[in-house]
């Protein structure tokens, strides 16, 4: 039996903007890129279904490899040179085909950690996951997470979906994009109710509250799971968005600090009483200027605002793509100091700098930021 040492702040963390103290990093060593799937369609730009249909079950090409692997490098070296003590998962061999009961596939990749793991307070929560790619992602944080439980944090593995064929909306129309969008819009997703599924990063953290949207890959069933898990101390504001494509809520609606929020202009908060609980309890909801990433970076699998994907050191420092000027402007102008990363070679493993960590502790303790 594992020995257990009583340490109840080796994670910690409730908010996005608490002064940070310890992260994880993600890694895309192993990385393959996934096979063009029904369900994978809905989340592949159609710009770019022909790179995964080339090279679906191989690992991704060598330069595009290791640029990616370069991006989290610097961004390893930066947040140490700000005091953070960085972790680092396993290496993953992500072109080992799988079979399920259900299904067969080949993995992805481990750099978007924030999409597997959630931290709420002590404790660290796997994500269930929905995408058949991501089956075994999890397997890369396993011996960091035991670290951290032997050390007094407590572990939580959501329901692992079956990810069978009842999971997935088997009229969804994934060959017509329109088509998808529309019915995206009207409230109708590739994902079903079969199961609970949930990727962390449709969950937004602010203390008591903590917000979270219905996309692609998180559906009600895993919203009220975490509802219930998690208890009456917590309260889950499900919050909805001008979205064709939802999937994950960290560049559309991201805190900068106790009080500021900012907003995607091109994804507006179509819900008036979460609006109304921001401007009641006083919060800044702020625009951002437009992404500015190099037209040479493929967004296989993600917009322009990541220029929004950011990380919050604390609520005076922010972590932000060195390329993007206009937003580090923007920042500077709010009187936020911009600490800047050359990351541009992760985007096309589908996240930004937020999307790549998880946050392990922040110095802060559970509050309440809102007038309910």
């Amino acid at each position: 039996m594992a020995k257990m040492i009583k340490s109840p702040n080796i994670v910690n963390s409730f908010n996005e903007w608490d002064p940070l103290e310890e992260i994880i990093v993600g890694r895309v060593d192993g990385a393959v890129v996934p096979y063009l799937t029904r369900e994978f369609k809905t989340f592949a730009k159609p710009e770019y279904w022909e790179f995964f249909k080339q090279y679906g079950g191989k690992p991704y090409p060598k330069e595009m490899l290791n640029k990616g692997k370069e991006a989290l490098d610097n961004l390893q070296k930066t947040l140490e040179d700000e005091g953070v003590v960085v972790k680092r998962p396993e290496v993953i061999d992500f072109s080992k085909t799988y079979k399920t009961l259900y299904f067969e596939s080949c993995g992805f990749n481990s750099g978007n950690v924030r999409d597997c793991l959630m931290v709420i307070g002590n404790e660290i929560i796997e994500s269930s996951m929905a995408y058949r790619c991501r089956y075994f992602e999890f397997e890369a944080y396993r011996e960091l997470i035991k670290e951290y439980f032997k050390k007094g944090a407590k572990w939580t593995a959501a329901p692992k979906c079956s990810m069978s064929n009842e999971l997935y909306d088997q009229d969804f129309p994934v060959d017509d994009p329109k088509k998808c969008e529309e019915l995206i819009l009207s409230g109708r997703y590739i994902t079903t109710e079969f199961e609970p599924c949930f990727d962390a990063a449709d969950f937004t953290r602010f203390g008591r509250d903590i917000l979270v949207s219905r996309s692609l890959v998180t559906n009600n069933f895993g919203i009220e799971w975490m509802r219930r898990h998690l208890g009456p101390e917590y309260n889950i504001h499900v919050v909805r968005f001008l979205d064709n494509s939802p999937m994950h809520m960290d560049t559309t609606w991201v805190p900068i600090g106790e009080g500021r929020v900012l907003t995607c202009p091109d994804r507006p908060c179509l819900d008036k009483h979460i609006l109304d609980m921001f401007i009641r309890s006083k919060w800044e909801i702020i625009t951002p200027p437009a992404g500015l990433c190099p037209p040479e970076i493929p967004l296989h699998l993600t917009s322009r605002w990541l220029s929004m994907n950011i990380l919050m050191l604390d609520e005076n420092r922010v972590v932000v793509e060195a390329s993007e000027e206009p937003t580090i402007k923007f920042f500077k102008n709010l009187g936020l100091k911009p600490i800047t990363v050359d990351f541009k070679h992760f985007f096309p493993f589908g996240g930004g700098l937020h999307c790549s960590t998880c946050d392990i502790r922040r110095k802060g303790t559970l509050k309440s930021y809102f007038i309910n």
